[in-house]
């Protein structure tokens, strides 16, 4: 069975946009030319391949073929590109699953440099470093920063180390909440701040004080990572925050940990679908250069007393990267 490039591309193109129509604007076609298309194929496969919802999911069959719509899209322009004749198309975008603080601290840098070694360019999806997996395993992106270290079928996988988390807040804040001890009762009672619903790092943190007890402080909701780190400066509550982002936060005492030892690493992985592709080559090259931003600092600062936390006071935390050791 053969099957028509133009179709499977419709298809991809469906599943990225979300929607006919905006999938008729990406390929400069109209939307029954998308819709003919879609029917084309899968009336040639026997089987539905997506759903007409908003926005558009691929069914399961639909996936595989999405994933092979765009590794044939790469490895064509790849071919183009190397005989002279890829000029007078635009180059194809990969899309990459990134977690959002490796988003907001290392990984621009990876972008950078893979940047300097082509024109292709990257489609970034944010998503928790938990659940970045799942987009590789549907066939909606090529590679992805995840917390998975056993490969997903068919991909390859290499170890990028550890991002650390410090358990932080405001010198204020601690000296309210905490002047006693981070007890049970003091962060059952301490406003948190949590990313959004697949955020569980504060929640593993106090399971370390709390124990099976269940816990349901006062919680902010605060989706954005720069935001994250403003709450938590302004004394909202207390968070995990990443090290490289509160670092200098840190070193000047307008951030303090609740305790000594506060902080949780997290192990990040680069996973990518074997396509054979010297794009991919490029790309991973260039995420692994640049994660070794992520170096284990010797120490975190001790939490200070009440009245170093009220004066700012806090000692500098140890020498290295901008996350943790490498895996």
């Amino acid at each position: 069975m053969q099957l028509d490039h133009d179709n499977l591309r419709a298809l991809a193109a469906v599943v990225r946009e979300g929607s006919f129509e905006r999938a008729a604007a990406a390929l400069h076609v109209t939307p029954s030319a998308v819709s003919q298309r879609i029917k084309t194929l899968e009336s040639r496969m026997g089987r539905l391949l997506v759903l007409r919802t908003l926005p558009a999911q691929p069914t399961d069959d639909g996936r595989i073929l999405v994933r092979l719509a765009e590794q044939a899209a790469l490895l064509e322009q790849e071919a183009l590109d190397h005989l002279g004749m890829g000029e007078d198309r635009p180059a194809p975008s990969l899309r990459i699953a990134v977690n959002h603080d490796s988003l907001e601290t290392w990984f621009i840098e990876a972008a950078t440099r893979y940047a300097e070694q082509t024109r292709t360019t990257l489609d970034l999806i944010s998503e928790d470093q938990d659940h970045t997996a799942a987009l590789l395993r549907n066939g909606s992106v090529l590679a992805a920063v995840t917390t998975l270290g056993d490969p997903v079928q068919g991909c390859r996988v290499h170890a990028l180390g550890r991002m650390r988390y410090v358990a932080t807040c405001a010198p204020a804040f601690h000296a309210r909440h905490f002047a006693r001890g981070v007890t049970p009762e003091a962060l059952e009672n301490a406003p948190v701040l949590v990313f959004n619903r697949k955020d569980a790092l504060q929640a593993q943190f106090a399971r370390q004080v709390m124990g099976d007890t269940p816990w349901q402080p006062p919680t902010w909701w605060v989706p954005s990572s720069h935001a994250f780190v403003s709450a938590t400066l302004a004394g909202l509550g207390w968070t995990m925050n990443p090290l490289p982002m509160v670092r200098e936060a840190l070193d000047d005492g307008r951030l303090v940990p609740l305790r000594a030892r506060a902080w949780h690493d997290v192990p990040l992985y680069w996973q990518h679908w074997r396509t054979g592709s010297h794009t991919m080559e490029r790309l991973t090259s260039a995420v692994l250069q640049a994660a070794r931003a992520l170096v284990r600092p010797a120490r975190v600062p001790a939490p200070p007393t009440a009245t170093a936390a009220g004066a700012g006071a806090l000692s500098r935390p140890g020498a290295g990267g901008s996350g943790s050791s490498p895996a």
